[in-house]
């Protein structure tokens, strides 16, 4: 499987600023996470993930999530980001980012979307939004992909089902609103990430 992290839960802190990324990352970290995404819809996105960049790097696989334009991409190789997720399948956008040396979770719905990602040299897909599609689909999907991708399931996942997709076939998820909202108290993004970092351990005991 070629996904270089130890914990295969992407945390997605879409909306965090600047001053206040630091301790939520932190956060993250102490409790086990190790694959950090900060959407560019999010407020100086240029600034979060370069320092990110600059003061974890070295601990956790960090990069950029809504990743849609080349531009966006040859900007994040500037800043040194290590991963590209992308909520749709755009080729040219995709095997951009591996010629940088970044890890790439492209977003597909369909079969096609999944193997026009991985044609283009995604090396890790996911599910979008994953909760509108429900396990059984995963499942089915994950079927006819190559066993040896990493399929993460992405939108509405929570402590309470996420071992639901993991039992579908999915190594992990990427977590959105149920793990951190704009705004939210850096004590309850250590909250909901330790309860994520639980449900994934007794899910795949």
């Amino acid at each position: 499987m070629n996904w270089k992290t130890e914990l295969p839960l992407i945390a997605i802190l879409r909306g965090i600023t600047p001053h206040e990324v630091h301790t939520h990352v932190q956060a993250l970290l102490d409790a086990g996470f190790d694959a950090i995404e900060i959407p560019l819809n999010s407020p100086q996105w240029q600034q979060s993930i370069g320092d990110m960049v600059q003061t974890f790097g070295q601990r956790a696989l960090i990069g950029a999530g809504t990743v849609l334009q080349l531009q966006q991409v040859e900007e994040l190789a500037e800043l040194g980001s290590k991963l590209v997720v992308t909520p749709n399948t755009q080729p040219a956008v995709i095997a951009c980012a591996v010629q940088h040396g970044m890890t790439v979770c492209a977003g597909c719905a369909t079969a096609s979307e999944a193997f026009n990602a991985l044609e283009a040299g995604a090396q890790a897909l996911k599910i979008f939004p994953s909760v509108s599609f429900g396990p059984d689909y995963i499942k089915a999907l994950k079927a006819v992909l190559p066993p040896q991708i990493p399929v993460f399931a992405v939108g509405g996942i929570t402590p309470e089902n996420l071992h639901l997709y993991l039992a579908a076939g999915c190594v992990g998820a990427g977590l959105g609103s149920d793990l951190y909202r704009a705004g939210q108290s850096v004590e309850r993004t250590a909250q909901q990430a330790a309860a994520f970092v639980q449900a994934y351990k007794e899910a795949t005991r």
